[in-house]
């Protein structure tokens, strides 16, 4: 890798840090937002689930728009984008508003992610994409884990509109930056887009998403819950039949042929939905339950968030060293022990003892994330990177996005079924979800080569 590349890769993997941090930031504040604008815990995680929904499909038009135009155009033009979204959440008036906000933010932000994978992957040679993708790491799993900590601290002595007026500065500068270094280079490879692909795939999740958050809140056989899990499910059919039969797909989903590819996405989809789940869970527990305030949620994330940013680069290079299988393997029984303790022992405890079961997850979190996307990508031939980056980071951000539905449902649900004052059985249930979503994983994981690349 040139310096040039270096460079570039760089400011890009500096941008997409505050697209991808905010993408937390706001789940520290969902408790405010409850209180400020007479919201339920249903209908205030559409902050994030909006964002990651309009992110899970700005990500396979990436894959579209990467192989039309410059990597220059598309930085600096869904930038813009992040940068307009920011200013609305910041200004909203009224809930839904800040909702929009979010959702134009994803719009930015879920071009850029995929955008920086398939630099970092072309530019390294295949001897160190571990290591390449441990720095692109710090954007993608460091930058989530971070944000909680981070928003904290804002909520403590701030407005809760500061979590968007104070990512413009540092989205401002990327754009200055990528404006004055990024080359010029242009594409000429035209392709159909696909609308129909667009619109059934949006539709689907749409529909699945609304039913999953109302799961908890309304009855099971209701069109609410299971009418829209039905017809999403029915729509989500239609969209991969005809995928499979276009000539121009709007999700490439036969990189899916591919079994280490398709294995290394279910692993990773699992772990995502428990890491985003329990960014959900652990506001509710510290602020509801415990009672603390903001500040001392971000500070019980912190350890963690700090582990995931100092090993992503390791991990990476472990990943050049190491089977894939035995690293996934590894993290995954990790993640199980300072999850079960969560649920068992944290429910029960303290801050500290939640920081310290915390930091255990984030500690095998970090060992599963960075190896199992480059083992991932690996497994696919360079013109097919663009379509294997969309599909790849389109089922993390579905899997993020129903992870946390799916865990706020089952904390619904239990609250609704044994109130007992307080959410501390509904979100030890909650725990438990996760739990069972990672043993799930690690016996998914024994089935990954552990040859040498």
């Amino acid at each position: 890798m040139t310096k040039r590349q270096r460079l570039v890769l760089g400011i890009m993997v500096f941008g997409c840090f505050f697209g991808v941090m905010c993408s937390t930031m706001t789940d520290v504040a969902l408790p405010v937002l409850m209180k400020v604008f007479g919201i339920s815990s249903a209908r205030v995680q559409w902050v994030t689930n909006g964002y990651l929904l309009v992110n899970a499909l700005m990500i396979p038009v990436s894959a579209y728009l990467i192989k039309r135009y410059s990597y220059r155009n598309l930085f600096l033009g869904f930038t813009i984008i992040f940068a307009l979204g920011t200013l609305v959440g910041a200004m909203a008036p009224s809930f839904w508003l800040v909702v929009v906000g979010r959702m134009i933010q994803a719009l930015g932000a879920g071009v850029m992610m995929p955008l920086v994978n398939v630099l970092a992957m072309t530019f390294a040679d295949k001897h160190h994409r571990g290591r390449v993708m441990g720095l692109v790491g710090l954007a993608f799993n460091f930058s989530p884990i971070i944000g909680p900590t981070v928003a904290g601290f804002i909520l403590d002595y701030l407005s809760w509109r500061y979590l968007f007026i104070l990512l413009l500065p540092f989205t401002l500068l990327s754009l200055l930056l990528a404006w004055l270094v990024m080359p010029h280079v242009a594409k000429v490879e035209q392709q159909a887009f696909n609308v129909v692909g667009l619109v059934t795939c949006s539709f689907a999740l749409l529909c699945m998403l609304m039913g999953l958050s109302d799961l908890g809140t309304k009855p099971l056989f209701s069109w609410a819950v299971l009418g829209n899990l039905l017809l999403g499910l029915g729509i989500w059919l239609v969209f991969v039949l005809t995928q499979r039969q276009s000539d121009h797909p709007f999700l490439n989903l036969n990189v899916l042929a591919n079994w280490q590819y398709a294995l290394a996405i279910g692993i990773n989809g699992l772990v995502v939905a428990t890491m985003f789940g329990n960014t959900i869970l652990l506001p509710l527990l510290l602020q509801d339950v415990m009672k603390e305030s903001a500040v001392v949620t971000g500070l019980v994330i912190l350890p963690g968030a700090l582990s995931t940013g100092l090993l992503s680069p390791v991990s990476g290079r472990f990943f050049d060293r190491y089977p894939a299988r035995w690293l996934i393997t590894y993290g995954i029984a990790v993640d199980l022990l300072g999850t079960a303790m969560q649920a068992f022992l944290g429910v029960h405890a303290g801050p500290i003892e939640v920081a310290l079961w915390q930091w255990v997850r984030q500690f095998g979190i970090v060992m599963i994330l960075i190896p199992i996307q480059t083992h991932a990508l690996s497994q696919l031939s360079k013109s097919l990177l663009p379509d294997g980056v969309a599909v790849f980071n389109t089922t993390r951000q579905i899997f993020a996005s129903f992870g946390m539905a799916l865990v706020v449902a089952m904390v619904n649900l239990t609250d609704h079924r044994y109130s007992v004052g307080t959410s501390r059985v509904g979100i030890q249930v909650g725990f438990l979800t996760c739990f069972i979503l990672l043993v799930i994983a690690i016996i998914l994981g024994q089935g990954l080569r552990t040859e040498r690349r």
